[in-house]
């Protein structure tokens, strides 16, 4: 993978306005150039692991990552997947020195980490950083419980719905261009809260619907509308 040029400023980073960093005056911006750091990651790579020390929060500057969870009997579940701007590890940085979930590169990625004492540093001093912060939080809940829910008592094949539309915001382009999305069945079937059997059988099915079409791990969307419709159908 080449690493594209990361801005030493995070003011020059084309994502900032839709990140968390987004709420911090220009001073602070150039405080916190001054003490990140950028990695480059492979696909499959992991970031950081359940159980790790939070070293500080994470933000994605190119590429996809999936924030997963594993459960006592070993078995992985997809809480939620990140895309360009988004930051990471900032519920574990509110809750003590350990990560509480994994982060793993899903495309090859470029991530950029901002120590702790910089993030408690923003968290003291910026009352608007810290506003988005607890909305971002009480968003990702207000999400994790309605996906709980819907792991409840929906249907797997409109769960694989839902997993669909996820990965299509995940992955879609800023252009309306056609597009696909590289996603193993194993990475897919963590989403939907399934076996990797059971989501590539449905998968397959979606795709002699005419819902989808599959090239290898590639999954493209052909009828986003019935898709959706799936989805929503036990809301």
């Amino acid at each position: 993978m080449v690493a594209p040029t990361v801005p030493l400023s995070c003011q020059a980073c084309p994502h900032v306005e839709r990140s968390l960093l987004g709420t911090c005056q220009h001073a602070e911006l150039s405080l916190i150039a001054g003490g990140k750091m950028h990695q480059s990651y492979r696909k499959g790579q992991v970031i950081f692991q359940q159980g790790s020390r939070a070293l500080g929060l994470y933000c994605v500057y190119q590429g996809k990552v999936k924030i997963s969870k594993l459960s006592a009997d070993g078995k992985e579940q997809i809480i939620r997947l990140a895309r360009e701007g988004d930051v990471l590890c900032y519920r574990s940085l509110m809750m003590g020195q350990f990560c509480t979930t994994a982060a793993t590169a899903l495309t090859d990625c470029v991530v950029c980490l901002i120590p702790r004492p910089d993030f408690f540093s923003l968290l003291e001093q910026n009352p608007q950083f810290s506003h988005s912060l607890l909305r971002l939080m009480a968003r990702n809940l207000g999400e994790a419980e309605e996906r709980l829910l819907h792991a409840a008592y929906k249907p797997v094949r409109e769960r694989l719905a839902e997993a669909l539309l996820l990965l299509e915001q995940a992955f879609r382009p800023a252009t309306d261009e056609p597009f696909s999305m590289p996603v193993s069945r194993d990475d897919l079937a963590a989403l939907t809260g399934t076996t990797k059997e059971t989501a590539s059988r449905l998968l397959s099915e979606f795709r002699d619907e005419g819902l989808v079409l599959t090239q290898g791990s590639r999954i493209i969307v052909l009828d986003r509308e019935k898709i959706s419709g799936l989805a929503k159908m036990y809301d």
